[in-house]
């Protein structure tokens, strides 16, 4: 993610250093508010706030953990208690449909209905096991980073997931009767 030179660099107070840390992890933490808090504007705030946070306390990062770990714990943690402090509300928004020469219109079309129904289903997880699916599936952490991240034995993180897998395929099953309906009509 992060070349650690750059990571010392920033530590040592070069503030150029810590400017380019910045931006170069800015997007993987705005992506993160985002599929945690599930709202554009909670998310850009958040993932604002944790640049702050990780600014101000870059020499606190020790080389025990990986750097993206340490500031996965710290979005984390902030989008978990913006969550709690407000009520979870589902944001409707447009996808931006590029067709394709390999799919038709149909397909573009049952594609962004499909995502839009797997975000709403993530958005109606409690928060840890939306936190556990986020970081697994749209992150690409392992259950290692993942235990760390949030700072939970990688036992709670296997079960965390397999909880909130049962609870996706549950939530989804209203989606899998209507596409087999359609495709029959």
């Amino acid at each position: 993610m992060v070349a650690p030179d750059l990571i010392k660099a920033a530590q040592s107070g070069d503030r150029d250093a810590l400017i380019t840390l910045l931006r170069e992890i800015e997007n993987h933490v705005y992506r993160t508010a985002y599929y945690i808090l599930g709202n554009e504007q909670d998310a850009l705030d958040a993932a604002q706030e944790a640049l702050i946070r990780i600014y101000t306390k870059i020499n606190s990062y020790e080389e025990k953990a990986q750097f993206k770990t340490w500031v996965q714990r710290i979005v984390t943690n902030l989008c978990i208690d913006k969550f709690r402090k407000n009520k979870p509300t589902v944001s409707i928004e447009q996808f931006d449909l590029t067709f394709t020469e390999t799919q038709t219109v149909e397909q573009e079309v049952m594609s962004a209905y499909i995502a839009e129904d797997i975000k709403e289903a993530i958005d109606k997880l409690p928060e840890h096991h939306r936190s556990v699916v986020v970081l697994r599936y749209l992150q690409d952490f392992s259950y290692n980073e993942i235990a760390e991240s949030l700072d939970l034995p990688i036992n709670t993180v296997k079960s965390y997931l397999f909880r909130a897998r049962q609870q996706l395929q549950m939530l989804l099953q209203d989606y899998k009767k209507t596409s087999t309906e359609s495709t029959r009509g």
